[in-house]
């Protein structure tokens, strides 16, 4: 399925010998266009995993509400507003009116020239010849082509005129219903150990949430931002010729791309840091924000791979093709027989394993831990290795239960318990009586002196057993 992504029907001959580049963004951009439902309703589920956004925020966002902007209840802001629409009227194709692919290619004239000319000081802050932004704004508006590099226009004539583009605009080029979310992200921060939050922003979050919040702006608005953004970038990176960094142009662009239309300072006092930092931050990682985040990347394409109802004909002929067909149960086929053979080489291992524990055991020499661990094999016949055949344990011996078998034990015992009691028994130097001590001085052996102790413990029991005898003659005399 991977290989899908890596080409794209082209049916223009003269662009087929063209090499082509691969977009990780393809299904992303296919779901957005064909199923943009789908695609907000995933995004949007995302940036809430983010950030906290109430009811009325949330529903603003899904386009669900109209925005609820600050100052916005005035009525001299009302007025404003119905003023500004009113001039809109009567501006051209280009300069107050909605966003579109026709302007945006007007506007990229002036963006184009500007990456030309990064050196000018003060660019974007030191304003141009009105009367040669007032030309230039003509000639935008009608549509002719213009030659910017004639040296008749200075870069703060073009540079002013991009900034005039932007505050004309219907709404901020960044719009109304993301205005609760872009401060919602500037309030990201890192928590320390205990759970605080500091005032360290987080950017890595803030940098994911604003990919998100960007992939669900309307086309035009995305094109321009990534070309403003870029623009804004490279200026910043040579703010040792121009003396603008990125916080100076965040000061110049924040009211025409985030600031809600009509608001004056006073309205946004309470907000005016966190939105000039929220664009100072959007030009430093311009380079990252326009990429979507692997996740979505992965349930776009899974969408369409993952689902045969889902794909259409522009998908390539490959997913009709006769072999592609059997792609999904061959691969399923696939993954299962490396799980056999994984399984297979793990038991083998494993059995090796037991085969050398199980000779290691074998070999070591007689004691008491060899018997325990022979007894634990037999215990687990199933862990020896095929064609190892477990000893059997040896059988218990059964012990009688009856009176006469108790008295046996207790007073005559047995001669071969006694010999191997005797056999094993090695007396302490410290426990030695006076008879052991004959015994040894006579026979001079460890043989010779189990043999006299045997004899002696044997005349014991003779002498036990008459007494015994004698013992129950007597009672039986004296019951009579």
């Amino acid at each position: 399925s991977d290989a899908i992504c890596n080409f794209v029907i082209c049916n223009d001959s003269s662009l087929r010998s063209q090499p082509i580049i691969f977009n990780p963004d393809f299904f992303v951009e296919k779901l957005r266009h064909e199923k943009p439902e789908v695609f907000t309703e995933l995004v949007v589920s995302n940036i809430t995993r983010l950030i906290d956004l109430p009811g009325a925020e949330l529903a603003q966002l899904m386009g669900e509400e109209d925005p609820k902007l600050p100052g916005a209840n005035s009525t001299a802001s009302g007025f404003f507003r119905s003023l500004m629409s009113l001039k809109r009227k009567e501006k051209g194709v280009v300069f107050g009116s909605p966003l579109t692919e026709e302007g945006i290619a007007q506007v990229s004239q002036l963006i184009e020239y500007l990456h030309k000319n990064l050196r000018a000081e003060g660019l974007f802050r030191v304003p141009g010849n009105s009367i040669r932004q007032q030309i230039l704004k003509d000639a935008l508006n009608s549509g002719t082509d213009i030659d910017l590099d004639s040296g008749e226009f200075h870069s703060n004539d073009v540079a002013t005129l991009l900034k005039m583009f932007l505050g004309e605009l219907p709404e901020p080029l960044l719009t109304h219903k993301h205005f609760h979310a872009h401060l919602k992200i500037a309030d990201l921060m890192l928590f320390d150990e205990k759970g605080n939050k500091t005032s360290t922003p987080d950017k890595e979050r803030q940098i994911e949430a604003l990919q998100l919040l960007f992939l669900i702006l309307p086309a035009p608005n995305r094109s321009l931002l990534k070309l403003l953004l870029d623009l804004l970038y490279q200026t910043a990176k040579k703010q040792d010729k121009n003396k603008m960094s990125a916080h100076n142009l965040a000061l110049m662009f924040a009211p025409h791309i985030l600031w809600p239309r009509n608001v004056t300072a006073n309205d946004l006092q309470e907000n005016i840091t966190k939105l000039n930092n929220g664009v100072t931050f959007m030009i430093k990682h311009s380079q990252k924000l326009f990429k979507a985040p692997a996740y979505i990347r992965e349930c776009a394409r899974l969408h369409y791979l993952g689902s045969r109802a889902h794909t259409s004909k522009d998908d390539l002929d490959l997913l009709t093709s006769p072999g592609s067909k059997e792609l999904q149960p061959l691969k399923s086929q696939k993954r299962s027989r490396l799980d056999t053979c994984h399984q297979e080489e793990t038991q083998q291992r494993t059995e090796e394993a037991l085969k050398e524990l199980f000779r290691h055991v074998h070999n070591m020499p007689d004691s008491a831990k060899k018997k325990q661990l022979i007894r634990q094999f037999n215990k687990h016949p199933t862990a020896l290795t095929p064609g190892s055949v477990p000893t059997s344990p040896a059988p218990r011996r059964t012990r009688s239960r009856s009176f006469s078998g108790l008295i046996k034990r207790k007073v005559l015992g047995t001669p071969v318990i006694l010999e191997r009691k005797s056999r094993d028994a090695t007396p302490e130097p410290e426990r030695v009586s006076k008879e052991n001590v004959h015994l040894l001085q006579k026979c001079g052996s460890p043989a010779h002196m189990s043999q006299a102790k045997l004899k002696s413990l044997e005349g014991r029991k003779e002498e036990s057993c008459r007494r015994m005898r004698a013992h129950l003659l007597s009672k039986d005399s004296s019951s009579l």
